[in-house]
């Protein structure tokens, strides 16, 4: 797939805010596996996969309090999440450039054959940088547990696979670490092809707004979720398409979804 450029990694690794602005300053396609959560889980239930199903049937208190790392890096179905990944990737149109990012891109697509190597790279945190992010934005339950379990396992596992790594340790910015990532991927935004118009990339960002909020309320459409997903209030894009703009503004769900998102004066 010389369509895609991928950023994989453990969480608190700044995938998600690397790859959002490489897709607004150059045109490119988001594709975040966070936003297809729901719609992987419910193809694994399909196909009848137990860790899936146990997943969906637990409480809130066994998932992140009463479960051991193993079972809840086990119910994460991590092998399985990374081809549905590439399966999503492949049907993605072929132009501009996706980028793609998330805790679910398997490093083995290099080793498959699925990624060519010179268009991956992994952002790893180290354990003190992502101690920082987890304290600051993670509930004080199982899931600072799992997310440094999945540290270890991206980490070895990209090893393992031979993929190239940045780490991150918090001593470069993000416009820093934003360049490394532009000079990685150097010949692929060369090449593009690239999203020209502003017109083009307000429809980018206007698919990637979309696609958080179909996260969103997929979320509330669990059996388990209690709640209006169109009330909820969280960031999404400016998506007036100039190149420049870094603008994100919080939003309800249900007024991104009736209409153009776009800061004061876009």
């Amino acid at each position: 797939m010389e369509h895609v450029v991928w950023i994989g990694g453990p969480p608190c690794a700044g995938k998600t805010t690397v790859a959002s602005r490489l897709a607004r300053r150059h045109g490119l396609r988001l594709y975040s596996a966070d936003t297809r959560t729901w719609d992987h889980l419910d193809r694994a239930i399909e196909a009848g996969l137990s860790p899936a199903i146990e997943w969906e049937a637990a409480t809130p208190e066994e998932r992140w309090q009463r479960s051991s790392p193993e079972r809840m890096l086990e119910r994460c179905f991590l092998a399985e999440r990374g081809q549905m990944v590439i399966d999503d990737l492949a049907a993605l149109p072929t132009s501009p450039l996706v980028v793609a990012e998330g805790v679910a891109l398997p490093p083995s697509a290099v080793t498959t054959g699925a990624a060519p190597p010179e268009l991956v790279l992994w952002m790893v945190p180290t354990a003190a940088f992502q101690d920082r992010q987890l304290e600051a934005s993670s509930p004080h339950d199982g899931r600072r547990t799992l997310a440094r379990v999945l540290r270890d396992v991206i980490r070895a596992e990209a090893a393992r696979c031979g993929v190239t790594v940045l780490v991150v340790d918090g001593t470069l910015d993000l416009e820093a670490t934003l360049a490394l990532v532009e000079r990685r991927f150097g010949e692929a935004l060369a090449r593009g092809p690239l999203a020209a118009s502003a017109g083009a990339r307000a429809a980018l960002a206007r698919e990637a707004n979309m696609a958080r909020v179909e996260q969103i309320r997929g979320y509330y459409a669990r059996p388990w979720a209690t709640g209006d997903p169109e009330a909820v209030t969280t960031s999404f894009w400016c998506e007036c398409g100039d190149r420049a703009c870094t603008e994100e503004l919080g939003l309800r769900v249900g007024l991104v979804a009736a209409g153009p998102v776009l800061a004061p004066g876009h």
